[in-house]
């Protein structure tokens, strides 16, 4: 019988390798996820400065493995609605259907956006949040974590799903969108210190700042409304 690391009302963490946990629960809704995409970025120096002590220097990067269109085909099978982020480095298959982050950046040696896969009922979209707004907010410390807010975006988006499944769940972020949406998720989590510090995320009962003074709900793109 599985043990979970951490559980509370909304969200269940586990410790280990998804490719043995996933088999064993079931179904989801839906499935939210920003798997490793393998591309070996951070054995190339960028780990050194800006993301330095986030575990991705020389000796922490094992955990940068993408994984496989067999085992993809395997997660995308649990739940009828999916968003994969990562869309262009991952074997996934074919779909009309996919999301932007346009991260509003400024910096021309880094992405500008990134792409998430999805069979969502929806056209393409795009959610504006800018990476200097992201890097402020950051709530875990993962060096590829991403928004509270573009999570909390993907969940609207796939409307009355209440169960999530994030198998890589890194610093937890899924997890803490969907218990401020009243929702329930299933994190998988390899790393021990991550799931330490997603328990640590879903403890927190009071709502961070980033989603309490972004509209995500709104269908803004994260943006403030205004009243001019």
């Amino acid at each position: 019988m599985l043990k979970p690391y951490y559980q509370d009302d909304a969200v269940t963490i586990y410790h280990g390798d998804c490719r043995e946990i996933v088999p064993q629960l079931g179904r989801f809704d839906l499935l939210l996820t920003d798997p490793p995409y393998g591309i070996e970025r951070f054995r190339k120096g960028f780990g050194t400065t800006r993301f330095r002590g986030l575990g991705c220097e020389t000796k922490g990067i094992e955990w940068d493995v993408a994984p496989d269109a067999e085992w993809l085909a395997v997660l995308l099978a649990v739940a009828p609605l999916a968003v994969v982020w990562g869309m262009n480095n991952l074997p996934l298959p074919t779909t009309e259907h996919f999301l932007v982050w346009d991260k509003e950046q400024t910096v021309d040696n880094f992405a500008s956006a990134e792409l998430a896969w999805c069979n969502l009922p929806t056209p393409a979209k795009v959610f504006r949040f800018g990476i200097h707004r992201h890097n402020q907010s950051k709530g875990g410390g993962h060096p590829t974590e991403k928004p509270l807010a573009l999570m909390n975006w993907c969940i609207g988006l796939a409307g009355d799903v209440q169960t999530i499944l994030d198998p890589f769940a890194g610093s937890g972020t899924t997890g803490r969108a969907a218990k401020d949406l009243g929702r329930k998720a299933t994190l998988i989590e390899r790393e021990e210190r991550y799931c330490e510090i997603s328990a640590k995320r879903m403890a927190q009962e009071v709502l961070p700042l980033e989603y309490r003074d972004n509209a995500v709900l709104s269908g803004n793109g994260g943006r403030k409304k205004r009243n001019d």
